[in-house]
């Protein structure tokens, strides 16, 4: 396997053989939408109708779309290496497992099941405990958004969120004691158009 693949995976801090990687990116993709989905195949003929004459390209996706599904993949890769079990999140909380059970059911974690065990991102730990403010801000995350968006939104700079007169991200900001209901507003909007 490549040097510079094991070079890459250990600077990022993922502790994941090269080949369990490549496994899980494979895996990914195998789950994600297919490499060159028909995005008319997902609505009714009238539905259709509508959106392509509000402008909308329907047409499937061409071989040079596939970057950003490229990227896609890999960042559910790392989401999905990256993610503690419940045991581990237990240990690094210093709680018995069904405590954290227990906040993933009342929404004071974010998690999702993975071939029937949950795995929880760990952007949302720190240290021996969670995120400051994670409770407030998870509150005002819409339900219906997916761990991934999630977790490109908090850990993606935001121009709204300045530490040190920069652009921080959501993590960082509230790491650095910034009021988690700023970042809450803001979470409140994923998924909506801009």
């Amino acid at each position: 396997m490549s040097p510079a693949l094991e070079t890459v995976l250990a600077k990022a801090g993922l502790q994941v053989s090269p080949d369990e990687f490549l496994a899980l990116v494979s895996d990914a993709a195998r789950r994600l939408a297919p490499p060159h989905p028909e995005p008319a195949t997902y609505f009714t003929p009238d539905q259709q109708a509508a959106l392509t004459d509000v402008g909308l390209d329907l047409s499937p996706a061409g071989p040079g779309d596939a970057k950003p599904r490229t990227r896609t993949v890999v960042a559910h890769a790392v989401l999905r290496d990256s993610a503690l079990t419940v045991n581990e999140a237990a240990r690094q909380l210093q709680v018995d497992t069904s405590r954290i059970r227990h906040r993933l059911g009342v929404g004071r974690l974010v998690g999702w099941k993975d071939r029937g065990s949950w795995r929880l991102p760990a952007w949302q730990f720190a240290g021996t405990g969670v995120l400051p403010g994670l409770e407030t801000v998870l509150a005002d995350i819409p339900t219906d958004q997916p761990a991934l968006v999630v977790a490109a939104f908090m850990t993606t700079l935001q121009e709204d969120l300045p530490v040190d007169g920069k652009p921080a991200t959501p993590r960082d900001w509230l790491l650095a004691g910034g009021d988690p209901r700023r970042v809450g507003i803001l979470a409140s909007t994923l998924g909506t158009p801009a």
